[in-house]
Parts: C-alpha cells; sequence; structure tokens
C-alpha cells in the first residue's frame, strides 16, 4: 500500500536551499554572481547590438558570435534572478513545474553552447582550409539551418529526461541543495528507481559533449595541419591568431565543465557540497561573462567595430552643439 501510495506522490513545490552551511554569508556570496550577471547581459547585449549594427561584422564567424551570446544570455537568466532572490530575500520556494522549466531551459542551452562552438570551429577550419570557398559554403541559409540543428538536438535530447523526471514518485522530502534545479539533484529525492535518469543523462552528456569535443579536435587538427603547411611565417601567424579567441572560449567553457563533471562523479565524499555548487554555478557563469572580454581583446575587427561606433556617437555630438539643425535633421531622415 504503501508503494502505491509512494508512486502517486508529486510535490506541489520545492525549497532551493541556495548554499547549505553558508547561510548567513549568503549576501555575501551573491555579490560576484551578480556582478558576473550583470557583465554577462551588458557584454553580450552590447556585442549583439554591434554585430546587428556594423556591416563589416555581417559574417559568418561574428553570425556564430552572436549565436553564442543570445545563448549565454538565455542560460544565464534561466538560473540567476531565481538564485539572488534565494540569496537577498530567502525566496527559496519553486514550484515543481517551474522547476522543470528551469531544468529544460538550462540543459538545453547548456547543450546548445557546447554545438554553437562545435560550429565555430567548423566556421574557422572553412575559414582557413577553404577561403576562396569561405562565403559560398557558409551562407545565410547554411547558418540558420546549423544554429536551428543544435537548438533542436538540445531540445530532443533534453525533453526525455525532464519527463522522466515528472514521472518520478518524491518520497524523500523536496528541499535541494542547491541554487538552481539541476537534473540529478532533483531526480535523487526520488524514491524511485532513477537508474534509467543517471544513464540517460550521462549519455546525454556524451552524445551533446563527446560529439562536439570531437568535431572541435578534428577540426583543429586539420587547421592546424593547413597552417603549418604555408610557406609564409606571417601567413601562418596571421591564419592562427583569427582561432585565438575561440580556443580561449572553448578552454574557458570545457576546463570547468569537465572539473564539474569529475568531481560530482570522482570527489563527491572529500570534497565539501558547498564547493561543487561554486564550482557548479561557475561552470554556468564564466564561460558567458569573459567570452564577450576574450573577442573583444583578440578580434582586431571587433575592437575597430567598438572604436568606429563611438567616435560616431562623439562626432555626432559635437555637430549637434555646433549646428542643432543637424539633430532635427537626422530625426526627420528616420
Amino acid at each position: 500500500m504503501h508503494d502505491y501510495n509512494c508512486s502517486r506522490l508529486t510535490p506541489t513545490s520545492f525549497i532551493l536551499n541556495g548554499v547549505p552551511g553558508l547561510e548567513s554569508a549568503h549576501i555575501w556570496i551573491s555579490l560576484p554572481f551578480c556582478s558576473m550577471y550583470l557583465a554577462t547581459v551588458l557584454g553580450n547585449c552590447g556585442l549583439l547590438y554591434l554585430i546587428y549594427l556594423e556591416e563589416s561584422l555581417h559574417r559568418p564567424m561574428y553570425y556564430f558570435l552572436a549565436l553564442l551570446s543570445f545563448t549565454d544570455i538565455v542560460q544565464c537568466t534561466s538560473i540567476v534572478p531565481k538564485m539572488l532572490c534565494i540569496f537577498w530575500f530567502d525566496l527559496k520556494e519553486i514550484s515543481f513545474n517551474a522547476c522543470l522549466i528551469q531544468m529544460f531551459f538550462l540543459h538545453t542551452f547548456t547543450g546548445m553552447e557546447s554545438g554553437v562552438l562545435m560550429l565555430m570551429a567548423l566556421d574557422r577550419y572553412v575559414a582557413i582550409c577553404y577561403p576562396l570557398r569561405y562565403t559560398t559554403i557558409l551562407t545565410n541559409s547554411v547558418i540558420f539551418k546549423a544554429g536551428l540543428f543544435t537548438f533542436l538536438r538540445g531540445v530532443m535530447l533534453v525533453i526525455p529526461f525532464t519527463l522522466l523526471t515528472k514521472s518520478l514518485p518524491y518520497c524523500k522530502g523536496n528541499i535541494i541543495s542547491h541554487t538552481y534545479c539541476d537534473h540529478m539533484s532533483v531526480a535523487k529525492l526520488s524514491c524511485g528507481n532513477v537508474k534509467v535518469n543517471a544513464i540517460y543523462g550521462l549519455m546525454v552528456a556524451l552524445l551533446i559533449g563527446g560529439f562536439d569535443i570531437l568535431c572541435i579536435t578534428v577540426s583543429y587538427t586539420m587547421i592546424l595541419q593547413a597552417v603549418v603547411s604555408l610557406s609564409s611565417a606571417d601567413a601562418r601567424q596571421k591564419a592562427f591568431s583569427t582561432c585565438t579567441a575561440h580556443i580561449c572560449a572553448i578552454i574557458i567553457t570545457y576546463v570547468p565543465a569537465f572539473f564539474t563533471f569529475f568531481t560530482h562523479r570522482f570527489g563527491g565524499h572529500t570534497i565539501p557540497h558547498s564547493v561543487h555548487i561554486f564550482v557548479a554555478n561557475l561552470y554556468l557563469l564564466l564561460p558567458p561573462t569573459l567570452n564577450p572580454i576574450v573577442y573583444g581583446i583578440k578580434t582586431k575587427q571587433i575592437q575597430e567595430g567598438i572604436l568606429k561606433l563611438f567616435l560616431s556617437k562623439r562626432l555626432l555630438k559635437k555637430e549637434i552643439k555646433v549646428n542643432p539643425s543637424v539633430m532635427r535633421e537626422d530625426h526627420f531622415h528616420r
């Protein structure tokens, strides 16, 4: 009878506990996370605006970068506002369906970020190995289909374990010792068999992460062969310099991801739970925060676009001060 009742049990809500054991320091913990989120939104929105506005950036490489920026904004927004509500206002409750929705968006766009990095590696491969056919191979139609594929791949792979999690019976309470609804953090509260969830979650991670890393590795192996075969040292340096920003983005995305993956599976009893939570949050927040900075520093075209944007605005302001009719004419043309 107990098993029957248990199978019917579905909580109306969960309690996200934040960082257990450090409740008194939640305000201080929130400061770096809030700063990183603001930097993420401002940096990536600024990058999207620049790519939209500057015609010289209307190229495949920057379209993929725009897709990466959009993905980063959605991924962070799916977890940070609720996290700050926990830290600042002690609003720890989240409804069961809202928790599943957060889980869906989080895992879908985490997978999509990995997919976009893979597409950017293929973009660099085409640009360096087939420079004369670059724009004919990577047309707007191809870029759109590739972006749609990475999104649909994430959706189709994440929906099953979201439904599996929804169907589980929950008899171990409703307190999640985390700042957001992670797949296995929720599944562990179930009194049912979660082996299918664990195996499928691992399979999804390998299908997405493993496939993307393989494609990135193959792309850069072929890029390296093409660059080494160039006769001029300047040509080699110029060709490889176009990849440095992307290589940095790969490192700051996959290194925290691997650290999180291995510490969860092999360091569960030796590493404090609060450290796991910090690393899990940094894994999601660090790449979106640093990506706009890395591309801003390492990409000459973006630097030139920023300078051009600011200089044109300053010149317009000076013209308006000297001749106020410029403002009226500009408004009329708009």
